[in-house]
C-alpha cells in the first residue's frame, strides 16, 4: 500500500480542527478527508458547519468558547478526545490566532492530526 505524502493543506483541516492530511486513513487512502467524505454525514459539527458557510468551527461566531456548543462538544468527541490525547478546541483556538494556512503548516511539519493533551 502507497502512503500519500504529508503536505500543507488548508482545505484538509476538518470543520472540527483535526488535520485530515496527517491523519493514517487518509494518508493510506481509506478516507476522503473530512469535507470530502460523504459517509461522515452523520457528524453534527460537519453538518453545522457545512448548513453555515464554515470552514470549521473557527468560524462560528456563536460560541467564543466552542466546548460551549453542544454539537462540538458531544459524547462521542469526548471519546475519541480521550482515545487519542486530542485537544480539538486547542486546533480551533490556533486557527483563529494563525489561520487555517499556518495551522496546516504546523500540523504537517510535526506529522499530527491533532494536537495533543
Amino acid at each position: 500500500m502507497v502512503l500519500k505524502k504529508i503536505v500543507a493543506d488548508k482545505s484538509l483541516i476538518a470543520y472540527c480542527g483535526l488535520y485530515c492530511g496527517a491523519c493514517k486513513k487518509y494518508l493510506k487512502g481509506k478516507c476522503l478527508g473530512c469535507h470530502q467524505n460523504e459517509e461522515s454525514s452523520w457528524c453534527k459539527v460537519r453538518n453545522c458547519c457545512m448548513e453555515n458557510s464554515y470552514l470549521s468551527c473557527a468560524d462560528c461566531k456563536d460560541f467564543l468558547d466552542q466546548n460551549e456548543c453542544k454539537m462540538f462538544n458531544n459524547f462521542i468527541s469526548k471519546v475519541f478526545a480521550f482515545i487519542f490525547r486530542s485537544d480539538r478546541k486547542a486546533c480551533i483556538d490556533l486557527i483563529k490566532e494563525k489561520g487555517y494556512g499556518e495551522y496546516a503548516h504546523k500540523m504537517t511539519s510535526k506529522e499530527e492530526m491533532t494536537i495533543k493533551r
